[in-house]
This record gives structure tokens, C-alpha cells and sequence, in this order.
């Protein structure tokens, strides 16, 4: 996990309830006694209307002080846990499944986690200098494309936050990746055996990506009879043999290969891995650059290939492929002693959950 990937929090929402109409409609008056005959009773005055009733106020800050959980004596508010529910989901990274009530306990497992690692950074007496908050603030403000403190300043008010809870929260973020650092980072490794063993139980695997560049010729048969299939294997033997004997392979195509590639000679390019099918790949992939293949049939008829040249696992190839694989199995190693280690801090601490 990397501590300087803390995005700029939302404000919390203000927790609006239900407020009642500014008015309500006119009260009536009981019917009227019966008039004498013929005499028109006077109109009656309109009655007076209701006040409007006072709107419902806003949440005070003693609500978003409520307390949702308790780590080790130290408090996580309603606050701070709306705050991380709206920049979640400003940020587009929550799940779209998830609803409310499921995303704020997702989010206070976060909450906990974070809470217990700023605990055991203040155990180990971890620091942060004035100068590294600073240069993670200048990387944001790049990030963000402010090109000053004010114009930051200004795209953080935008989002009801302070200053100070930024630098506040990068603080917090640089204190965990040192902590991490020292408890997780610094205690995983790979060994070459490792990176060795991963690679020979994975070759196919890593071979999927690398490419190879062949040509190709394609005899078809005149026909489905035995017959007819029998006389294109002894014409694909013929031209092998005159390839073999130094024939130029382009001219060959364009004039007996019944394939498209045909009139490029045969080429069929560049090709990734598993572009091909598999058993024809499989026939190319067996032969050594320069080398001809004998004729090999398929439901198309008998194909001849040439194999120009193709990547392996090899010089500069290889030494790429045993970075990617200590890559992986780092990542790996560190996700687990993570886990390992967040799983113990939990089993250490006493934590209460009040949502």
C-alpha cells in the first residue's frame, strides 16, 4: 500500500432531515347559520394563516462528533467516516454495488486499520520533518495542476476542506509508509531460487507475450480423395527438398502457396504467441531460425514453414521476465505480510465498533 496515495477528502454532507412545508393551507370556517329568505349574508373574512413552522436544523457538530468506534482509547467519529464515504465516492472508487451502510463499514475497517498503524508509528516514535510534508504538498499541487499554494489553497476550500487537514492528512500518510516500511517492506525478499523455480513452472506463461516472424506455404489438394491428398504431400515434399537445396522460399510461395501471403512471399509477419493455433504454432515454434519444417497437414492441406527468427527467454528477454517475475512474487510476499501484520495489531488491541 502507498502512503502518498491519500486523495483530497470531501467535506462531510450536512445530514439533512426531512423538513416540514413553510405553510399550510387556509383553515375554514364552520358553515354559516341559515340566512333569513332573500337576504344575502355578508362574505366571511378569510382566516388567518398559520405561521410557517421553523425548519429543522442542521446536525450541530455534537453529531458528527458521534462516536462510531473505539481503538485502543482513540476515538473514530461519524465525521471522519462520512468524509471518507464522500471521497470514495467523488473519487469513483467505490464498489457500484455497494450501499451506504455497506461502503461505511467497508470504510471503518479502513478507518481501524489506519488508526492502529498511526498507533504503532507513535509507539515506534516515527517522525515526519516539516520539509517532507512540503515536498509530498508540491507533488500534489503538480498532481492537481495548481500552480501555486493559493491556487491549491483555493481547489481545497472548493471541497469544504482546510489547509491544515491536508497537511494534516499527509502527515498521517507519510507516518504509515514508515511504519510499513519498517514492519513490512524491509522484512520481505526473493531469492534467485525463488525467481528461478517461478520460472520453470511458469515459462509458457511468460513466453505468451514474446514474438517470432515466420513464412509460410500452403499445397492444396486437388480434390478430397486419398488420392488427391497423396499428390499434394509428394508436391510440398518436393518444394522442401528444393528449399533445402538453397531454393529462394519467396519466389516458391508466390508461385505454389495457395495461402493469401502468397504474393508477400509467403510472409506471415510478426506474430505474438497464440495468435496461431496451437498445433501449427507448435510446428513453427520447433524449429530453429532458418530451419524448414516438413510438410505438415491440416483440414487445408500440407503447409511448409520457415522460421525467420523468434524471441526466448533468453540474454535481454530473460533478465526482463526474472524482474517482472521478482516483481510479483515481492508483491506477493508484502501483501501477505500485511495482512500478517494488520491482523496482528487487531489481535493486540482492544477495539469497539458502535455503528
Amino acid at each position: 500500500m502507498s502512503g502518498r496515495l491519500v486523495a483530497l477528502a470531501l467535506v462531510v454532507a450536512a445530514l439533512a432531515g426531512c423538513s416540514v412545508p413553510g405553510w399550510v393551507p387556509w383553515l375554514g370556517q364552520g358553515r354559516a347559520a341559515k340566512a333569513p329568505p332573500r337576504v344575502v349574508p355578508p362574505p366571511e373574512p378569510p382566516a388567518a394563516a398559520v405561521p410557517p413552522a421553523p425548519p429543522r436544523p442542521a446536525p450541530d457538530d455534537s453529531v458528527l462528533d458521534r462516536i462510531v468506534a473505539v481503538v485502543n482509547n482513540d476515538a473514530i467519529t461519524l465525521g471522519e467516516l462520512q468524509e471518507a464515504m464522500a471521497s470514495v465516492r467523488q473519487e469513483g472508487r467505490a464498489r457500484p454495488t455497494a450501499d451506504d451502510e455497506q461502503l461505511a463499514r467497508e470504510l471503518l475497517n479502513r478507518l481501524i486499520d489506519t488508526r492502529l498503524q498511526l498507533q504503532e508509528a507513535e509507539r515506534e516514535k516515527i517522525t515526519v520533518e516539516e520539509a517532507e510534508v512540503n515536498e509530498e504538498l508540491e507533488a500534489r499541487m503538480k498532481r492537481f495542476g495548481a500552480r501555486t499554494v493559493q491556487e491549491l489553497e483555493a481547489m481545497v476550500k472548493a471541497q469544504g476542506l482546510s489547509m491544515e487537514a491536508v497537511r494534516r492528512r499527509i502527515r498521517e500518510s507519510l507516518r504509515i509508509a514508515k511504519i510499513v516500511r519498517r514492519k513490512v517492506t524491509l522484512r520481505v525478499s526473493v531469492t534467485d531460487a525463488e525467481v528461478d523455480r517461478y520460472l520453470a513452472e511458469n515459462r509458457d506463461k511468460l513466453e505468451t507475450g514474446l514474438t517470432y516472424h515466420a513464412r509460410h506455404i500452403l499445397i492444396v489438394p486437388e480434390g478430397q480423395s486419398d488420392a488427391a491428398w497423396e499428390a499434394a504431400r509428394i508436391r510440398a515434399d518436393l518444394l522442401r527438398q528444393q528449399l533445402l537445396e538453397g531454393a529462394d522460399f519467396a519466389e516458391l510461395a508466390r508461385r505454389h502457396s495457395r495461402d493469401a501471403s502468397a504474393r508477400d512471399g509467403g510472409d506471415l509477419g510478426t506474430l505474438r504467441r497464440g495468435e496461431l493455433s496451437q498445433e501449427i504454432e507448435a510446428v513453427i515454434l520447433a524449429l530453429e531460425p532458418g530451419q524448414i519444417s516438413a510438410p505438415y497437414r491440416s483440414p487445408l492441406g500440407y503447409h511448409l514453414f520457415r522460421l525467420e527468427e523468434k524471441e526466448v527467454l533468453a540474454g535481454e528477454t530473460l533478465a526482463r521476465a526474472r524482474q517482472q517475475v521478482r516483481e510479483i512474487l515481492f508483491r506477493e510476499k508484502y501483501e501477505a505480510r500485511l495482512r500478517a501484520w494488520l491482523q496482528e495489531l487487531r489481535a493486540r488491541a482492544l477495539i469497539e465498533v458502535r455503528l
